[in-house]
């Protein structure tokens, strides 16, 4: 990663910014008031963190969040990797997996896995192949494609 950014766990006061981002990504942006209709607004997401239910690390440059990663340690579910437009091609998205990997393993979580795009315009489901990322061939009714983490 681009030594000018920095990785850390997620703190409450984070929470805003991480909306900021997903609603900032070049491919697949979800504005808050859309992720309120699925329930994922900044309480809840505060909540889970406060519970345990959710892991989650940013990476910020000058105090800014330009990336962050949340996954699930019950289900190995990683749930969001976002990474502001503009920052790509510094690593941000390579350590934020990393860091999601490493944190569910250290939690005993169940193997990692996500739903990722399958659409090979978007940089999504290259950047997870490129990590070792494989297909199930499984896919949920957004056409989403469930990916298997590489085994440690």
């Amino acid at each position: 990663m681009n030594p000018a950014y920095r990785l850390r766990v997620t703190q409450a006061q984070d929470i805003a910014a991480t909306f900021e981002v997903r609603a900032q990504t070049p491919d697949n942006a979800i504005a808050p008031e859309r992720l309120a209709l699925l329930g994922i607004t900044p309480d809840s997401q505060r909540e889970a963190l406060e519970r345990g239910e959710q892991l989650s690390w940013v990476v910020e440059r000058d105090a800014v969040v330009h990336g962050f990663c949340c996954a699930d340690p019950g289900s190995g579910e990683v749930l969001v990797l976002a990474v502001r437009a503009g920052h790509q091609g510094q690593g941000l998205g390579r350590a934020l997996l990393q860091a999601a990997l490493d944190g569910l393993r250290a939690a005993g979580s169940p193997p990692a896995w996500l739903w990722g795009a399958a659409d090979p315009s978007l940089r999504a489901p290259g950047f997870y192949r490129s990590q070792g990322w494989q297909p199930t061939g499984r896919r949920n009714a957004h056409g989403d494609e469930e990916l298997r983490a590489p085994p440690p």
